[in-house]
């Protein structure tokens, strides 16, 4: 498979019109925009342009402009220019808790946020909401659904708006981990349903709920990839990965399967997959893991799959290890699979906390070649912190969101842009 893959390097698939990261001829410089805003604390877990604006969702409470010393209390949610990096004063939702997902409307004038908060403009709003891109008013109409605990990541897909996240019901009904609402009302969908249980236990006792980590849906809208705490699927054994098809009249888990998620980490961890994205062609994907370094294992690395046959037995066509660090994060270009986390190298399969023969030093941020699975010379270098927990790829470049301040030797306040030469 890796020959054949060699083979057709120089033939990478072009964007879909629909493609959640956009496809890049080459790797982005490694010399971040000065016109980035600056988050003064807490985190930022998701950023999402729509039109000439980019929002930032996360634990935030303070931002401020670049080149400028002035805080504004704006927290959780905040859009700025796309261009100048300038603050927009006049979009200011008020939100009680954090926000973990974005999502855009179908036609860009409004926006979904999921998270952990349960109202949003002083109005009941259970880890849900959708609002105007302009104002952040709620648009009217748009109730959703209650869903007990907190949403993760979301995804639109035709009428149904996809939500993975900690729950356990919606409207009182149980929907452990993934559900969908209708994107119109916000209404349960009841097409949706899976039925995600297993929540894994450690040899030394450590269990959690069954949630959803992270999910990706195919630029089509026809495959969903998800990952977190589950071990049976529909029935069906699925260990902290499972592929399902998605068409009108609901969602089918996939005969696609893999046992390489089903071994044991780090004995405090009962999942330990972070991160997942689908290339822009649809064909394969990229998942990311913590967990410390154990060998014969896919714990600490980034790994690709392909999605082929609907058959079990998968195997990843490359593995690229930390040697004992976090990845959070994971995008897909075409030209790199740029990941993110805590790590302090790439390509250290022999590294236990420490390098190994062969590692690179790539802290907090690197690129992986797409096909050989090796990690490429870009190397801006980040503070790691907690990690680097978004990557989200857009027409001109690569946003980075994070917990940290420092990118290539700057000051980048848990937000950084990298821009395509």
């Amino acid at each position: 498979m890796l020959a054949a893959l060699v083979a057709a390097g120089s033939a990478l698939p072009a964007t879909p019109a629909h493609a959640v990261n956009a496809t890049h001829a080459t790797v982005v410089s490694a010399d971040p925009a000065n016109w980035t805003p600056h988050a003064l604390d807490g985190t930022v877990y998701r950023i999402l342009q729509i039109g000439n604006r980019v929002y930032l969702a996360g634990s935030f409470t303070k931002v401020r402009n670049a080149n400028n010393t002035a805080q504004l209390a704006m927290p959780r949610l905040v859009a700025f220019d796309a261009t100048t990096g300038r603050i927009d004063t006049t979009f200011r939702p008020v939100v009680n808790g954090t926000v973990k997902a974005l999502a855009a409307s179908a036609d860009g004038r409004s926006l979904y946020i999921g998270g952990a908060f349960t109202t949003v403009n002083g109005v009941a709003a259970p880890r849900v909401a959708r609002l105007d891109v302009a104002t952040g008013a709620r648009v009217a109409g748009f109730a959703p659904a209650a869903l007990n605990n907190q949403v993760n990541d979301v995804r639109l897909v035709g009428g149904r708006l996809i939500v993975g996240g900690a729950f356990q019901t919606v409207a009182g009904v149980a929907r452990r981990g993934l559900a969908a609402l209708n994107a119109t009302t916000g209404a349960a969908d009841p097409t949706v349903n899976l039925r995600l249980e297993g929540p894994r236990v450690t040899t030394s006792g450590v269990t959690a709920p069954v949630k959803v980590e992270a999910l990706d849906v195919s630029a089509d809208g026809s495959r969903l990839v998800f990952v977190g705490n589950f071990s049976s699927v529909a029935g069906q054994p699925r260990h902290q990965l499972a592929v399902a098809g998605l068409t009108a009249a609901g969602v089918t888990l996939s005969g696609w399967s893999t046992t390489r998620y089903q071994p044991q980490c780090a004995a405090s961890m009962p999942t330990y997959l972070r991160g997942v994205d689908i290339s822009p062609d649809g064909s394969w994907f990229v998942a990311v893991t913590t967990g410390a370094a154990f060998p014969g294992t896919l714990c600490d690395a980034a790994s690709r799959f392909e999605f082929g046959a609907e058959t079990g037995g998968k195997q990843p066509t490359w593995v690229n290890y930390t040697g004992g660090d976090t990845l959070l994060s994971v995008a897909i270009t075409g030209s790199a699979v740029y990941v993110g986390g805590h790590q302090r190298w790439l390509d250290n399969p022999l590294g236990r906390n420490s390098a190994g023969a062969g590692a690179v030093s790539r802290p907090g941020i690197g690129a992986i070649h797409p096909v050989t699975g090796r990690a490429l010379a870009w190397n801006p270098t980040k503070d790691r912190g907690v990690g680097t927990g978004e990557l989200y790829a857009t027409d001109r470049g690569l946003f980075v969101g994070s917990d940290t301040t420092m990118v290539a030797g700057e000051y980048h306040a848990r937000v950084a842009f990298f821009p395509l030469p």
